[in-house]
């Protein structure tokens, strides 16, 4: 899919990096390689001790200090941006070059956020469960959140809510879908989640949960559709699980335990916590 750039708007790619230095590199590469070319891109960078910053200054319009967590930095991003639209990404993602294009001709010069799947893939037993498991939600609007959203839309709301950084790409989706309506790209982004371990992704799990009182406070009914580890999309695609049972039963050892660190995570925290950001969100 081609673009003409004369006629493209501007479309501001904000990153949130923490000690993204395995993956940073190659997620700015496809960036630039875009086909719709009038792209500016700002890595929101939380004080990284591994030499991220260094490897985005090259390839970034703009590089910016600030922290403690993704919403926050996520908005000083929003803040610093000239374009019309803005992609959200995360640091462990590739682009294939049509992405934004894609989600241009979605929004079709009109007021609408867009959603787009991943493919996940990695090194290991645990990444391959987790990209298979990634591969049932392609389509599902329940499990998706948007990363494409108008500009205008994000200030309308206010941005990313900086109490949250456990369902913020979940609760920011849900505020701008009340302005615009959700559509999903004809296009996908690789997820690279390298050498998965399964100790550190339930710690991560864990840490999440400390913080998930604040989603389900703010949604209530819509955050419990959202995090109920019972998915219609799993359920309606039963033969294919039954086709691949070793990664089936990967999947739903990795999905046990995920509930059980996201459980643990809540019962320490019964108020809502900020804290520093994690190594590489995903």
């Amino acid at each position: 899919m081609t673009v003409d750039s004369a006629r493209t708007p501007l479309v501001s790619v904000i990153l949130a990096t923490r000690n993204c230095a395995r993956t940073i590199g190659r997620c700015l590469e496809t960036v630039r390689a875009q086909t719709a070319a009038d792209i500016e891109v700002i890595v929101v960078d939380n004080h990284s001790t591994d030499g991220t910053r260094a490897l985005a200054e090259p390839l970034a319009d703009l590089v910016i200090v600030a922290g403690p967590e993704r919403s926050s930095q996520r908005n000083v991003g929003l803040a610093a941006a000239r374009g019309a639209y803005v992609l959200v990404l995360d640091c462990d993602m590739e682009l294939r070059p049509d992405v934004v294009a894609a989600c241009l001709e979605c929004v079709g010069g009109g007021a609408a956020i867009v959603a787009i799947p991943e493919v996940s893939f990695g090194e290991g037993y645990w990444s391959r469960c987790k990209a298979f498991e990634r591969s049932f939600y392609n389509a599902d609007a329940v499990v998706a959140a948007a990363r494409f959203f108008p500009t205008a839309v994000l200030r309308t709301i206010g941005g990313w809510d900086e109490e949250m950084y456990a369902g913020e790409d979940w609760d920011v989706s849900m505020r701008a879908e009340a302005l615009a309506p959700m559509r999903f790209a004809r296009t996908h982004i690789l997820h690279n989640e390298g050498r998965l371990r399964l100790s550190a992704l339930l710690a991560k799990k864990h840490y999440y949960g400390r913080n998930l009182r604040v989603f389900l406070r703010k949604h209530r009914g819509g955050a419990m559709t959202r995090l109920s580890p019972i998915r219609g999309a799993l359920l309606r695609e039963w033969r294919v699980l039954l086709s691949k049972p070793t990664l089936t039963v990967g999947m739903l050892a990795m999905k046990a335990g995920e509930l059980a660190a996201v459980g643990t995570g809540m019962l320490r925290s019964p108020k809502p916590v900020v804290a520093r950001a994690r190594t590489e969100h995903s």
